[in-house]
């Protein structure tokens, strides 16, 4: 019997959750995110509800578009703490029909139910139990997949969102994938896909007429990649460590853009001092410290400096964050945003002293 992966997928999970708390929001369109000033807001979408999307409105949409385009909405700010909460509730629930679990986000994981089920049929009627149990329980739903591998499954949970489940067997794979757009290959994404247009290459479809020497030829590794994804030939590895998040990030958009250096440096300061506020309370230190800067003509760089051993270290961090920051001194644009992001992010209970003197 091929493997058997469940990919479950919370819906539009900030947004369901504050409907969940408040009831009178159902039916309406719930936006997360900036505040949208009557349209003269200058951040963006965190997430938005079904009711939303269907005026247009996605994540990451600066916010003051989406007033223009949904000024009848309800917008409300992220809670971050009621969501990690819930998301922790739904996790235990699902982890609990399999030993073979992996959380990979705040609202996604994979179950490998493997040695519980005979079949797909199987298989869907655990995705049914679990969808239930979780409706009942918490109040929300979630959308679904199952196939043979992970990345197969991730793609079949997107095919009947919201609330649905899709099962995909190996003999149905090429006809599920054929006509679907290049970027629902996980790994592959707007900027990545100009590359493979280049080539003639829009659809699954067209990947699949490319025989494996051909697409390695032109795409190296990521080319033999594909190829097992698409084929249904990729393996399946389950971490066995709790869920931890990839990186962590605070922004800040400010009301004017700002020229002003000292302003910019204070800004910074108390960005870094926040994100490590939040990092200390769950033991986390990172390699990696990523500057994000966004000019008044909407231009953006971002630019990294990686430690030699995990950190958690207020002074450092800063020294860093300037060192990236004196690229764009000379710059004669004002700065619209500025962000900071900790990434490679180890859990550390005992102190680094043996690293660092190592």
């Amino acid at each position: 019997m091929d493997s058997l992966i469940l990919h479950l997928d919370l819906d539009a999970f900030f947004a369901a959750v504050e409907v969940r708390d408040n009831p009178e929001l159902k039916s309406k369109p719930v936006i997360i995110g900036a505040d949208p000033k009557e349209g003269e807001g200058r951040g963006v979408v965190a997430t938005c509800n079904y009711e939303a999307r269907k005026f247009g409105l996605h994540s990451a949409m600066p916010i003051s578009h989406a007033y223009r385009l949904c000024p009848h909405g309800v917008y409300l700010r992220p809670n971050h703490k009621k969501y990690l909460k819930v998301s922790r509730e739904v996790m235990n629930i699902i982890k609990s029909y399999s030993d073979k679990f992996q959380q990979v986000s705040i609202d996604e994981c994979y179950l490998d139910l493997s040695e519980k089920c005979h079949n797909f049929n199987d298989a869907k009627n655990i995705a049914n139990l679990i969808k239930e149990n979780i409706e009942l329980k918490i109040g929300i739903t979630l959308s679904v997949g199952c196939s043979t591998t992970k990345s197969i499954a991730k793609i079949a949970s997107d095919y009947n969102k919201p609330n649905g489940i899709c099962v995909i067997p190996p003999e149905e794979l090429k006809n599920f994938l054929q006509d679907m757009d290049i970027i629902k290959i996980p790994g592959i994404g707007k900027v990545t896909k100009k590359h493979f247009i280049k080539y003639g290459i829009r659809t699954i479809g067209d990947l699949m007429e490319i025989p494996l020497h051909k697409l390695i030829k032109i795409f190296g590794k990521h080319g033999n990649r594909i190829w097992k994804i698409i084929n249904g030939l990729e393996r399946n590895h389950f971490r066995d460590n709790d869920y931890i998040r990839k990186s962590i990030s605070k922004e800040r958009t400010f009301y004017q853009d700002i020229d002003d250096i000292k302003t910019i440096i204070s800004k910074l300061e108390e960005l870094n001092k926040k994100i490590h506020i939040e990092i200390a309370k769950d033991g986390i230190h990172y390699k990696t410290i990523t500057l994000k800067i966004r000019f008044e003509d909407f231009s953006t760089y971002t630019r990294s400096k990686s430690f030699l051993y995990p950190i958690r270290d207020l002074k450092k961090s800063m020294s860093a964050i300037l060192e990236l920051y004196n690229e764009f001194l000379n710059r004669e644009k004002r700065v619209r945003l500025l962000g900071i992001k900790l990434s490679n992010l180890q859990i550390c209970k005992r102190q680094l002293k043996l690293i660092r003197f190592l």
